[in-house]
């Protein structure tokens, strides 16, 4: 992101010049207050928003010149786990977490499947309808659904806002497992328990938004 910029058209934009690289392998954090745009933010990195000014490129692509095929083939490259889970409730997990490779007309190894509910911990849930699960398998099978496609870029929107201290632990050691396999990992998050947890396996950068702006809150963690 160089100079970015973001406003729906008549309006003041909700985030101004905003410059930022995420390299891979990376790992950060957005904070922000409630209503700050950390969301927004999110949704511009896989292109579900599209900047009104400055240049976003991603994986060497200039996004804005992007056509509906490119920007299809930027999202394969990114993994998102929304605040909402966004499960289809009359399919069963291991269905719902198959439903990028479905859609995109992708066979599904069912031996890779598998190994991803496995690691998820949500191997006994594979046929198990998504209202059965709690909120941290929920949690556990977004991410699962998030990574199926083997993406470079991992983004999760407030993935433990709802989930008790020993599920958030393990929904956060299942992305530091990602980053250290290569993964680049930002997480938009108001838990600052859970960023200082992060600090004692990864170096981690923490990103603040605030007055529509991007600032880098503090050095390396």
């Amino acid at each position: 992101m160089q100079n970015l910029s973001f406003g729906y058209s008549g309006n003041d934009p909700l985030l101004a010049d905003m410059s930022l690289t995420l390299q891979p392998g990376s790992f950060h954090f957005l904070t922000g207050p409630s209503g700050a745009g950390k969301t927004t933010f999110l949704r511009l990195c896989y292109a579900d928003l599209l900047p009104s000014g400055g240049r976003m490129t991603a994986f060497g692509q200039d996004v804005q010149a992007l056509s509906r095929d490119g920007i299809a083939g930027l999202r394969r490259r990114v993994g998102v786990v929304h605040q909402d889970t966004q499960f289809l409730d009359h399919l069963p997990v291991a269905e719902n977490i198959a439903l990028p490779l479905l859609v995109s007309g992708e066979q599904v190894d069912m031996g890779a499947l598998g190994e991803l509910l496995a690691w998820v911990q949500l191997s006994g849930h594979a046929r198990a309808m998504p209202p059965e699960l709690s909120g941290g398998e929920r949690q556990r099978a977004a991410l699962a659904r998030a990574v199926i496609m083997s993406p470079d870029l991992i983004l999760a929107d407030e993935p433990t806002g709802n989930l008790d201290w020993d599920m958030s632990m393990r929904l956060l050691q299942l992305l530091i497992e990602l980053n250290r396999s290569g993964k680049a990992v930002l997480i938009a998050t108001h838990d600052l328990n859970l960023i200082r947890a992060a600090k004692q396996q990864v170096q981690a950068r923490v990103l603040r938004i605030a007055g529509k702006r991007l600032q880098l809150a503090g050095a390396d963690l």
